[in-house]
């Protein structure tokens, strides 16, 4: 699997926020996006996402699935957590399971929610409200659902934020175990998230 993008730009709110950027990210590899605010590193994952659309340039993906877009192939972790405070820490993950897998009717990818709860250390709150979560603990489900169903690309905009250090340990773990599988993962940050030997590509503000 090959991910690339050629020449890519992005205008919002009719102000071109970076232009002329490209990349290739082979299965197993990262690529991390810094810059300072407002250089487009929230936005470049937002439209490989699919979420919004770019002003010029092109996006591929070699070796994907040919019936699905980019962004159907990708998990999207952005700054909101996505939460229903009334449900519990496990009906917010079933919640979000059954959405991700609205496109696979015949079962080819079966949830994983109790496995996922524990392995970002959830798994002893499954039945709290999760209006009684943490902002760190929020974080943690949400990267839960990010493990709970596989795809192979995944899209993490600062994703060590509210995190402590025992957690950002686990995400580190789990980034490059997906890595190892042969996942790409492009991560937008201002510091250090425990990618080590993962491509860089620096954006620069736009005024």
């Amino acid at each position: 699997m090959r991910l690339s993008a050629s020449d890519l730009a992005c205008i919002r709110g009719g102000r071109q926020v970076f232009r002329n950027v490209s990349f290739a990210l082979d299965e197993g590899a990262a690529l991390v996006v810094s810059g300072p605010n407002g250089a487009g590193k929230s936005s470049l994952l937002r439209l490989v996402a699919g979420l919004i659309g770019p002003s010029q340039g092109r996006l591929a993906l070699e070796g994907g699935d040919p019936e699905l877009t980019i962004g159907e192939q990708s998990h999207y972790l952005g700054h909101q957590d996505a939460l229903k405070p009334a449900l519990s820490v496990h009906e917010n993950l079933v919640f979000w399971t059954d959405f991700l897998r609205a496109g696979d009717p015949l079962g080819k990818n079966p949830p994983k929610e109790m496995g996922a709860l524990a392995a970002v250390g959830l798994d002893g709150l499954a039945r709290l409200p999760a209006a009684y979560l943490s902002a760190g603990q929020r974080r943690r489900l949400s990267l839960a659902r990010v493990i709970a169903v596989a795809r192979p690309i995944w899209l993490l905009d600062e994703p060590t934020s509210t995190l402590d250090i025992a957690a950002q340990a686990i995400l580190a773990d789990l980034m490059r175990a997906h890595c190892a599988g042969g996942g790409l993962i492009l991560a937008a940050t201002h510091g250090p998230i425990g990618l080590e030997g993962a491509q860089e590509l620096r954006l620069g503000a736009r005024a």
